[in-house]
Order: C-alpha cells, then sequence, then structure tokens
C-alpha cells in the first residue's frame, strides 16, 4: 500500500542523538533554586523517582507525567524551577537540520506527518520547541504520552498517533525512530511499516525487524519511494 502518512519519534529522531547525563541537570537546576547541600538531596530524589517511573514505564507500557515524578520525589515545582528545568534542556532539544526540508517535502506530496514521543512533559513544552524551530506548522497532529494512558510500545500509543492526523489504515503509515523496543517493534506489531534511525546507544532488541535502517532523517525519502 502506498504511504500516506509518516508518524516520527522525537527525542533521538527529530532531535540529533547524544548522551545526557540526567543526574546532572537535575543537579543544576536544583542548584539554582536551593542551598548546596539540599539541592544535592532534592536532585538525586529526582532523578531516583523519574528513572524509576521510565522503568515502570518500559514493564507495564503506563504513561506517567512531570507532575508523578515530583510527587514520588516530595518536591514542590514552581513555575521559576519549571522554567529552570526546561531551559537546562534547551541545548539538547534543536531540531535536527534535516527535518524541515524533509517535511516540507512530505507536505508538498500530500503526506500527513505525525509525531508520538513517550514524554512526560506536557504538550506546551513540546510544541514551543517545535515553534521555536520553524516546524511546528509542518505537523498534522502529535501525541505525547504524558497526556493519554500508555507509552510505547503499546498499540494504542500508535492508533492514537494514527487518530490524531486522521489516518485510518496502520498499513498506509510509515513510524520513523531510534528505538528498536519502543519504536521499532511497536509500530511493527501495531501493522505499521518502520524505520529505524541507526544513530544511538539504545540497546538492540532481537524481535524489531525494521523495513528499513536509515543513519539520518535525509535518507528516509528514498525509502518512501521505493514503497510507493
Amino acid at each position: 500500500m502506498a504511504v500516506r502518512t509518516v508518524i516520527f519519534d522525537w527525542g533521538g529522531t527529530l532531535t540529533p542523538w547524544h548522551s545526557i547525563d540526567i543526574g546532572e541537570l537535575w543537579l543544576a537546576v536544583c542548584a539554582r533554586h536551593y542551598p548546596a547541600d539540599e539541592a544535592a538531596a532534592l536532585a538525586a530524589a529526582v532523578h531516583a523517582a523519574e528513572t524509576e517511573l521510565w522503568q515502570h514505564g518500559t514493564s507495564s507500557h503506563q504513561s506517567a507525567t512531570l507532575e508523578h515524578v515530583f510527587e514520588r520525589a516530595g518536591v514542590t515545582a514552581s513555575d521559576d524551577f519549571l522554567a529552570s528545568y526546561f531551559q537546562a534542556w534547551d541545548p539538547h532539544t534543536f531540531t535536527d537540520p534535516d527535518v524541515l526540508p524533509l517535511l516540507r517535502e512530505l507536505k508538498q506530496r500530500g503526506t500527513k506527518v505525525g509525531v508520538l514521543s513517550n514524554t512526560m512533559w506536557p504538550r506546551s513544552a513540546h510544541e514551543k520547541i517545535f515553534v521555536r524551530d520553524e516546524v511546528l506548522d509542518l505537523i498534522d497532529g502529535a501525541v505525547y504520552t504524558s497526556e493519554i494512558e500508555w507509552v510505547k510500545p503499546h498499540p494504542g500509543t500508535f492508533r492514537a498517533a494514527m487518530t490524531a492526523v486522521g489516518e485510518t489504515d496502520p498499513a498506509a503509515c510509515v513510524f520513523v525512530g531510534d528505538r528498536p523496543y519502543d519504536d521499532i517493534h511497536g509500530a511493527k506489531s501495531a501493522g505499521m511499516r518502520a524505520v529505524l534511525v541507526a544513530n544511538s546507544d539504545v540497546p538492540a532488541f532481537e524481535a524489531a525487524e525494521p523495513d528499513a535502517i536509515i543513519t539520518r532523517l535525509a535518507d528516509l525519502l528514498p525509502c518512501i519511494d521505493r514503497w510507493t
């Protein structure tokens, strides 16, 4: 079946992959708002809570939010604290340079463009990034798991992403992501084609069999051309 819809993962796919020391990031944020000893303890608590919730999501496929993280860590996050947190992430969120021309070409072809991200962040945080990088208007629909019950690879997340862009047939969809388990295995199990962006140190998953493997997003269109 011809490709009508392309749905992208966000982190490590629409943003270039690189390693981030999350513990150090939380410490830097807490240090802006608390004395040094207190900041270290709070940062450790928040980091542990976030890690536990991600691990729980991996096993149960249940989603979580930043509010769940702070509640578990016993931290009250003021607006200033949250602003510092998202500011600390700014250097790690810039959209890959390949994305803008790729999405423009997909839109010119009449292909629907979606985003499906496993995230604890609110929609507003992601949309600010897409506005900053001038791609929001090229996205037909987005699903952030902070707003739904499940995380990838649960099939409900992929169905939600299809609904968000107005697609009804998974066979007409291509999912693009960098995580063999969450993205490739999840999309294939949902009936979609799946393209692995092999540019990270995310662990392999033997059951994940991508329909194509690319190293940069600029290589995606030839794959779609073959299927179309």
